[in-house]
């Protein structure tokens, strides 16, 4: 086993192990907010695993799908955002 596949595994371990204790803490988190965050965090951390994949196996195909990702992820922490503040979606 080359390094390079060593620290591409041992990266790898540690995202999946961080995006577990951020799972832990968006299902027992403390309130509302700290949970929001905490799905936030774990889509910022799939992203990365996703381009380290993408890098790793030489498949420009999941920088692409990193991108269309973070913006979903984005979007959805947006709306979710105006969903707890005004109680509505479709208020202005």
């Amino acid at each position: 086993m080359d390094i390079l596949l060593k620290v591409f595994l041992a990266v790898g371990l540690l995202i999946a192990f961080t995006i577990l204790l951020c799972t832990y803490r968006a299902v027992v988190g403390p309130g509302i907010f700290n949970r929001v965050i905490a799905v936030n965090v774990i889509g910022t951390k799939t992203i990365v695993l996703l381009v380290l994949i993408g890098y790793y196996f030489e498949r420009p195909m999941f920088f692409d799908i990193a991108l269309l990702y973070a913006m979903l992820n984005f979007i959805a922490t947006l709306i979710f955002a105006k969903y707890v503040q005004k109680g509505d979606l479709c208020s202005r």
